[in-house]
């Protein structure tokens, strides 16, 4: 089935291109290639961040539909939602925000988000993240990747599980929100991936946030 999706992904990248010949302006022109390309890159960004098919598949749909942005418009691009996230997110404790290059990283502590051993979200989780998708729908040339983390209490098999849930609870309420649901990839990465000895840094919720670049 993945070899399917591949394998239609690439073919429609192709015709779309082969269409542009067709085209009579060089504005026509643009466009196309630039829906081209942004399905590309798309592609290549959603493997970057979940490492499966899917996020391929979601990363390549949001660059065809709006395109991407050019090398010299990122830096700023990327630079005003960071700024404006740092302010959404400047009196909350149980958030934080990091940028790597043009990648910017919001982690939210999981017991500020969750109850113990659940995956429904907290009133206070539910509006903030109503703030976070005000500004994500003001800058909708990025993908994201929502990833759940946990400690290593339980089994890995059950914290696997758990880490999925609530990364579905947190794209969920993204697209409640308006954010819409071909940018966004939900990852359960359980008990692999900790950054802390403390168990309570490494229950945590993470929106990674990605440019759609343009070629």
């Amino acid at each position: 089935m993945k070899r399917v999706f591949v394998c239609f992904l690439v073919a429609c990248f192709c015709l779309g291109l082969v269409g542009c010949a067709n085209l009579q302006t060089n504005e026509e022109r643009g466009t196309a290639y630039g829906a081209g390309a942004g399905a590309a890159t798309g592609a290549v960004l959603g493997q970057a961040i979940g490492k499966n098919t899917q996020s391929t598949l979601i990363g390549a749909g949001i660059g065809a539909l709006i395109g991407g942005l050019a090398g010299n418009q990122i830096g700023q691009y990327m630079d005003r939602q960071e700024q404006e996230l740092r302010q959404a997110l400047a009196a909350s404790e149980a958030a934080s925000i990091r940028r790597e290059e043009d990648i910017l990283r919001a982690t939210f502590k999981g017991e500020a988000y969750f109850d113990f051993d659940k995956s429904d979200l907290k009133p206070a989780a539910v509006m903030e993240l109503r703030r976070i998708s005000e500004i994500l729908n003001k800058y909708p040339h990025t993908i994201m990747e929502v990833a759940g983390h946990t400690d290593t209490q339980g089994s890995a098999e059950y914290n696997q599980r758990l880490s999925e849930r609530r990364a579905e609870a947190v794209k969920a309420e993204l697209i409640r929100n308006g954010v819409m649901p071909q940018r966004i990839t939900a990852v359960g990465y359980g008990e692999s991936r900790p950054i802390s000895s403390s168990d309570s840094m490494n229950r945590r919720v993470e929106i990674i946030i990605l440019p759609i670049r343009n070629g």
